[in-house]
């Protein structure tokens, strides 16, 4: 990407240049997956799946390897039929007969690129623009907003994986798709490649494109996902992050004192909002509550009261990590 001298550097999202979408279907239902199920044989790929999600969210689709993740993309995707249950994508049923008007208001981008190698990108996105029936005058917009524009002649076997990930972001924009599915997006890209697509994903959802991300990346669900569905085979659980978090932990203060307390047990059964503790250490302490807002105050109180050198009181927040081991363990 070239950068005017005086400008700021443009990121992945300056150079979109996508319609706004405003609605899908009259709820403003992007999917509606209602207890859907894949068996390959005997093995079950995912069963008895159901869930939402609105026009212009970012769903998170987690799961450890093996979970049904890629199996449902490439399902409502209608590259494989489900075994059975039912579907609605972008407004319409997940039939045969519906396939190829709901492959033209989607687009997929794979974990592997799949590409033709031998052609350059420029070859590869206009191979893949006429089969899209895409305009080629997109070609220009989606090499500038990957940040390959000065890649467009190279070939695609002479370029790193993190390359070829943005290739094939760049070919899944082409179509100006009413819903994204990103399979492992940021998988093998640098760091700046990675806030890139995070800035690119913003602005596509501020335009009303619903992204459906599958990720490893926990850390990056958080940072980008409105909801996410934590699936293992079954769906263990769905919701905001905050929320998950809410319904699986207890609420906790972390209190650190300057010197260990000579009985903690008895200052803290003076506490209110407190169903229990146990030590972190030998000067810091874990209190179960059940409300911080009213633990904290009280415990600063009845600490310094008791001569003790409070160096700090903080609510213990759980990760998404810890919300993901829990549910899939």
């Amino acid at each position: 990407m070239g950068i005017v001298a005086g400008d700021r550097p443009r990121s992945i999202a300056d150079e979109y240049q996508g319609d706004i979408i405003t609605s899908v279907d009259g709820n403003g239902k992007a999917l509606v997956v209602r207890d859907l199920r894949k068996h390959f044989g005997q093995r079950v790929a995912f069963e008895d799946v159901s869930f939402e999600v609105g026009t212009g969210e970012v769903f998170g689709f987690l799961g450890p390897n093996g979970a049904g993740k890629t199996t449902m993309v490439r399902t409502l995707g209608t590259l494989i039929a489900p075994t059975s249950g039912s579907a609605e994508v972008a407004g319409l049923p997940l039939t045969p007969q519906n396939a190829v008007e709901i492959r033209r208001r989607i687009s997929i981008m794979p974990e592997l690129p799949g590409l033709y190698l031998r052609l350059t990108v420029a070859e590869n996105l206009e191979c893949f623009a006429d089969l899209y029936e895409a305009p080629r005058e997109r070609i220009g917009h989606v090499l500038r907003a990957a940040g390959l524009a000065d890649r467009a002649h190279d070939a695609c076997g002479a370029l790193s994986k993190g390359l070829r990930q943005r290739v094939a972001l760049a070919r899944a924009l082409l179509g100006e798709p009413q819903i994204l599915f990103l399979d492992e997006p940021t998988a093998s890209l640098d760091p700046v490649a990675i806030r890139q697509v995070h800035e690119l994903i913003d602005e596509l959802r501020s335009r009303g494109v619903t992204i459906f991300l599958t990720t490893h990346r926990l850390e990056e669900a958080e940072r980008l996902c409105d909801r996410i569905a934590i699936l293992n085979t079954r769906l263990r659980a769905i919701g905001r992050p905050a929320e998950l978090r809410d319904r699986l932990f207890a609420g906790s203060l972390t209190i650190t004192t300057r010197a260990p307390l000579p009985d903690p047990g008895r200052l803290f059964a003076e506490l209110p909002a407190v169903s229990g503790w146990h030590p972190d250490g030998e000067c810091s302490y874990t209190l179960t509550v059940t409300d911080p807002a009213l633990a904290a105050p009280a415990a600063t109180r009845v600490l310094v009261g008791a001569g003790a050198d409070v160096l700090s009181i903080s609510p213990a927040r759980h990760t998404l990590e810890d919300v993901y081991l829990k549910l899939v363990k």
